[in-house]
C-alpha cells in the first residue's frame, strides 16, 4: 500500500486526543439539554419556545441561552418566537450532531464489526461515527494498516502504537470534520484494502442513499478499493430514503445493525446481503 500525503494544516494535528479510550465521558447536563432540543426539533421540524421549557423543564431563559448557541453551531435556525431544523443536507452531515447521535446504537455495531478484523489487515474507515466508534476498538488488533479520511479517526488512531496510520488528505470540510474532492477520491483508489467499513444516512430494503453527491463520490470510491465491504447501519436509518443513491445493498458483503430494527425487516434485508444483529451485552 502506498502511503499518502496528509494534506491537513499543522494546527489539526493539535487537537487534544479524547478517543484512546472506548469508554466516552459522561456528558454535561447541558449537553445533554441541547441533544434533547436538537433531537426534538430535528423530529418535529421545529418548536416554539413554550414547548421547549415544558420538554426540558428549565427556564425560558436558559432555552434561549441554548438555541442561541445551537445556532451559533449550526445546527438550528432561530426565529422569533421559536426555532427549526436546518435543511437536511446541512443538518445530517454536521459532525457535532452525528457524534452525538444514537451513540449507544453505534458502539454496539461497532463491537460486533471489530469481530471482522485480524491482525495485519489493511482498513479503509470512512467518516461516519459508526466508523470512528470501530476506529477506538481497532487499537486492540494490532498490528494493522488503517487508512481514513476522518480528522477524529486519525485523532483516535496516530498515536496507536504498531498502526500503520494512512491520512487521506483533500480538502477540509469543518461539517463533516474530514477530508473531501478530487484528491481523497485519486487517493482512494489508488489503494486496495482487505476490508471497508461504512456508513450512510439512510437506505430501503434494496438500496443505500446520502444526501450529498460529493460524499457519495467517496463512499463508492472506498467500496470500489476494498476486496470485503461491511456496512454499519443503525435503526434510526432504516426505511429512508435521501436524494442521491450510494449502491445497492446487494454490492456489501456484510451489514450490521442493532437490535432495535424490526425483525420483520432484518429478515427482508436477508434476502439481499448477510445481516449481523448486534445484541448489546450489556442488557
Amino acid at each position: 500500500m502506498t502511503e499518502l500525503p496528509w494534506c491537513a494544516s499543522t494546527s489539526q494535528w493539535n487537537r487534544d486526543n479524547h478517543g484512546m479510550s472506548s469508554e466516552k465521558p459522561a456528558a454535561h447536563p447541558r449537553e445533554n439539554r441541547q441533544q434533547r432540543l436538537t433531537d426534538h426539533v430535528f423530529q418535529q421540524g421545529s418548536a416554539t419556545i413554550g414547548e421547549l421549557v415544558d420538554l426540558l423543564g428549565v427556564s425560558m431563559m436558559t432555552v434561549h441561552r441554548d438555541i442561541d448557541e445551537l445556532s451559533r453551531r449550526g445546527l438550528v435556525r432561530k426565529y422569533r418566537g421559536g426555532v427549526s431544523a436546518m435543511p437536511s443536507t446541512v443538518f445530517e452531515s454536521n459532525a457535532e450532531y452525528r457524534m452525538n447521535a444514537h451513540v449507544d446504537a453505534k458502539r454496539v455495531i461497532a463491537m460486533h464489526a471489530v469481530e471482522q478484523v485480524e491482525p495485519g489487515m489493511s482498513v479503509l474507515l470512512d467518516d461516519s461515527t459508526s466508523a470512528l466508534a470501530l476506529a477506538r476498538l481497532l487499537v486492540d488488533v494490532t498490528p494493522l494498516t488503517v487508512a481514513t479520511n476522518y480528522l477524529a479517526a486519525i485523532d483516535v488512531l496516530k498515536n496507536v502504537h504498531e498502526l500503520r496510520l494512512i491520512c487521506i488528505g483533500g480538502d477540509y470540510s469543518s461539517t463533516h470534520d474530514s477530508f473531501l474532492g478530487m484528491q481523497s477520491i485519486e487517493s482512494i483508489e489508488r489503494l486496495s484494502v482487505d476490508i471497508a467499513f461504512v456508513s450512510t444516512s439512510a437506505m430501503s430494503a434494496s438500496m443505500t442513499f446520502h444526501q450529498e453527491p460529493e460524499i457519495v463520490m467517496i463512499k463508492r470510491a472506498m467500496l470500489a478499493s476494498a476486496r470485503h465491504k461491511v456496512l454499519l447501519m443503525d435503526h434510526s436509518k432504516m426505511k429512508r430514503t435521501a436524494l442521491h443513491r450510494l449502491a445497492p445493498l446487494d454490492d456489501y458483503d456484510l451489514l450490521i445493525v442493532d437490535e432495535d430494527v424490526d425483525p420483520h425487516y432484518v429478515d427482508e434485508l436477508r434476502s439481499r446481503v448477510e445481516v449481523q444483529v448486534a445484541e448489546d451485552p450489556e442488557n
